[in-house]
This record gives structure tokens, sequence and C-alpha cells, in this order.
């Protein structure tokens, strides 16, 4: 059975990270068996990141490696789609995955507001007294990349400009089905709606939350994905001192 290393669940989300749940739905739709195992810390791992697969004692990195895996074993999560929309759909998760993710981060590392609540939920193995001093440095040089990467240099504001046609493009897409390419999730509404639905999942209310959160066409694309996956609970989280950007 391939069990998936990840983050534990949080603010009503299967997992913290997108990736991580991005990972949980590409497992449901491989029609293999699997079970999770809940990680805080990833340091451990050979990118030390989150999420990863064991499968027969070789851990697996990365959520692309992952669906690479899971298509060797026989899965096809673009089955039926023509070359055009496969091509699309390689565009589509690159926007989520390359622009829309880091609008997460800086929604939930970057928000003044946010942040502690981030902390507290992310680094509560960590003691309280230690837990500030522990997660500044962390915060600091998770900032520091957002703002070499650009959207850290953008104010709140300008990011909703920025990252509008991305959700309009989204729209767009499901006016021709409950999912990005039909009446069936694909590979690219692993990654789509998993962004989409950590962006509503952040705790407090920001501009970008709002905005997904309002969006009724939005908000029933992320719960048709949530109702027709059906991931294993989560399990209990082991001890850790690390959680990078999420």
């Amino acid at each position: 059975m391939i069990t998936l290393l990840t983050y534990p669940a949080s603010f009503g989300a299967p997992a913290a990270s997108p990736f991580c749940v991005k990972a949980i739905w590409l497992l449901d739709m491989s029609g293999q068996s699997w079970a999770r195992e809940d990680l805080a810390d990833p340091r451990k791992m050979p990118h030390q990141k989150l999420p990863a697969i064991r499968d027969n004692g070789t851990i697996i990195p990365d959520s692309d490696n992952i669906r690479a895996h899971l298509e060797q074993l026989g899965a096809d999560f673009d089955a039926g789609l023509s070359d055009m929309e496969k091509a699309t759909s390689r565009a589509f998760i690159r926007m989520a995955e390359e622009h829309m993710y880091f609008h997460i981060v800086m929604d939930r590392w970057g928000n003044d507001d946010v942040w502690p609540i981030i902390r507290d939920e992310y680094f509560k193995m960590i003691p309280r007294p230690l837990r500030g001093f522990v997660t500044s440095g962390l915060r600091k040089t998770c900032l520091k990349g957002m703002q070499a990467q650009g959207l850290g240099r953008l104010t709140p504001a300008e990011r909703m400009v920025r990252i509008e046609l991305d959700l309009q493009a989204i729209t767009t897409r499901l006016w021709h089905g409950a999912f990005l390419f039909g009446d069936h999730p694909t590979a690219a509404d692993a990654s789509v709606a998993a962004m989409l639905q950590n962006m509503r999942a952040t705790p407090g209310k920001t501009l970008l939350k709002t905005r997904v959160a309002e969006d009724e066409i939005l908000c029933r694309y992320i719960d048709r994905m949530q109702d027709r996956m059906k991931a294993p609970n989560a399990a209990a989280p082991t001890d850790a001192s690390a959680l990078l950007c999420a």
C-alpha cells in the first residue's frame, strides 16, 4: 500500500498545503490503495518538503513526481482529453502552482493579522514561550523569498489585480462543465481546486479569501471536488519543529 506523507489537516482543508491536497486527490483518482501519515517537519524528506509518498520502501517527493509515479502504475488522469485539452491542462496547472500558490503564501505569511493564527496552527507543537522566537526567522526567510519572487513587492490590492484574470480564466472553463475539462475531474482539477480551496480556507478575512468565498461558481467547484474525493481521515501529527511556507 502507498503511504502519503503530508502536512496535517488545517482550517477545514485536508492538509495545510495545497500541494498535499493535490497529492491526496491524485491518489483518490488513481484507484490505488493508500493511507496517510501526517508530519509537521519535512526536513527528513529528500527535498525537505511535503508531500511525498512511500511505496515499497522508496520515498518519492514532490506532487509532480507523485503524479508521474501513479501514472507509471496505470493511472490516467487526463483520460478522454484531446491533445489541445492536455496542453491547456498543463497551462492551468502551471498557472495554479507557479502563480496562484504564491498568493496563498502572501495571504498567510505576509498578512500581519492572519500570521498569528497561522503560526499558532502550523507550529502548535512548539511550546508557546518559544514559538514566536522560533517562527520569526522562518517568516522572515519566507517573505524574503517572496520579495525575490516579486509578489512580496505588491500591495494586497495590487496582488488582487494580478490574480483576477486567473480566477476569471478558471470561471470561464467552468462554464463548459462541472470540472475544468468536462463532467469528471482531471489532473488540472487536482491542482487548481486545491489552490482555490486553500484560498477559501485561509483564516481571518483577506481580500483574496473574500474574493473566492463570495464567488458562487468557484465555491461550487471547490465543493464538487471535495465531495467527489473520499480521502482517509487525518492521523495525529508527529512532533516536529519546522513547517515551510504553505
